[in-house]
Parts: C-alpha cells; sequence; structure tokens
C-alpha cells in the first residue's frame, strides 16, 4: 500500500535513500537520504576507511516532489530487477531504498537503462557533485584562500555541464566570497559573476 502524498491521519512520512559503494573509487561511498515532508536532507560522501556519519544539507520541495514521483513510478522499488543484465564494467553498487512507516523496499544494481531509475540516479549523482563542490569551496575558504579559485572553477564546470539539481544553494557562499577583500580579486569577480548567472537562471 503506497504512502499518501497528502497530509491525514493515516499519512506517514515517507524517506528515500541512495547508497553507492565503490571501492577504488573516490569517493568509495556515497549516502544521500530525502524526506517528503521536509527540505532538511542528509548526506555522506567518504572513502570507506574513513569514519563513517551523515552531514545535514537542504534539498527543495519542487526537486524532492521530482525524486519521489520517480520512486512512485518505479513502484518505490517493490519486486524491481533494475539490472540490465549485460557484460558490463563494474562501476559500483547502488541501492535504491524507500521506506514509509513500517513499509520498506529497496533493490540493487550496477548499471540500469530503465528511464525512470536512470533519471533518479542521475538527480542523487547530481546532489553528490554539488555538495561535492560546495565541501570543497568551503574548505578552501578557510583552510586555502588561494585556492578558492579552483574550486569556484570545478563548480563552474559543474554548472556548464548543467550537473547541478540545485545550484542556488550555493549561493550564500558565492555572495560571501565576492563581498570578502581577503580572497584575492579573480576568486571574488568569479563569484559575483556566478552568483549572477545563478540568480537569472533561477
Amino acid at each position: 500500500m503506497a504512502c499518501s502524498a497528502f497530509p491525514g491521519p493515516a499519512a506517514c512520512e515517507a524517506k528515500l535513500k541512495f547508497r553507492r559503494v565503490f571501492k577504488g573509487s573516490s569517493p568509495e561511498f556515497i549516502e544521500i537520504s530525502v524526506r517528503d515532508d521536509s527540505d532538511l536532507a542528509s548526506y555522506e560522501i567518504r572513502q570507506l576507511e574513513e569514519d563513517p556519519g551523515a552531514s545535514p544539507f537542504q534539498v527543495g520541495a519542487p526537486l524532492r516532489s521530482k525524486m519521489f514521483e520517480l520512486a512512485a513510478e518505479l513502484k518505490h522499488f517493490e519486486g524491481q530487477d533494475l539490472e540490465v543484465h549485460r557484460r558490463i564494467a563494474y562501476l559500483g553498487e547502488k541501492t535504491l531504498h524507500w521506506e514509509c512507516g513500517t513499509e520498506v523496499h529497496e533493490t540493487k544494481f550496477n548499471y540500469t537503462m530503465n528511464p525512470a531509475a536512470s533519471q533518479l540516479l542521475q538527480i542523487f549523482e547530481g546532489l553528490t557533485r554539488q555538495q561535492e563542490d560546495a565541501d570543497l569551496i568551503s574548505r578552501r575558504m578557510k583552510y586555502d584562500r588561494l585556492g578558492v579559485n579552483d574550486a569556484l572553477l570545478q563548480f563552474e564546470s559543474d554548472l556548464n555541464r548543467s550537473l547541478l539539481p540545485e545550484p542556488k544553494r550555493l549561493l550564500p557562499m558565492l555572495e560571501q566570497i565576492a563581498a570578502d577583500a581577503k580572497f584575492v580579486d579573480i576568486a571574488r569577480q568569479r563569484s559575483r559573476t556566478l552568483a549572477e548567472r545563478i540568480r537569472h537562471q533561477g
């Protein structure tokens, strides 16, 4: 029985989770969890030998709605075999997990050609890339001011390739760099340009 999208006595708090484990890659472990009733989500991006621990981040309602629609198309992963079943390079074990109250379903695969699953995977991978960019810029702002511009270039490259689902999440960081004279001029100018571009897109 599917969870109702509308509030009411029988409604439950649905959660959607993506995990990818790929030993030898960077990162080796990714896990992102979103809820249908809150912008508050969590992410964990690390190497397998690093200490586990999720961190909070935000995912907006329109994107979450799309993600849960795709999960519904996939029957919330109940009995879904998404694997392509062809000889293909190993790309890491991916898990899509859905829970609503006591109802829990998940499916695992290496590679899929299912359109809804591919689209959902693309969103999760985009959120991962976006958070990696945000974390890199944040670290450089704290510990390597001269390296901020290189981090911004990485973010700009991902933006140019339309890989990031919600680039507006980085606007406060870009505005902080643009306004702070302790960062080099080229980084401040790049931040202004990127922020203006994102505002116009949004």
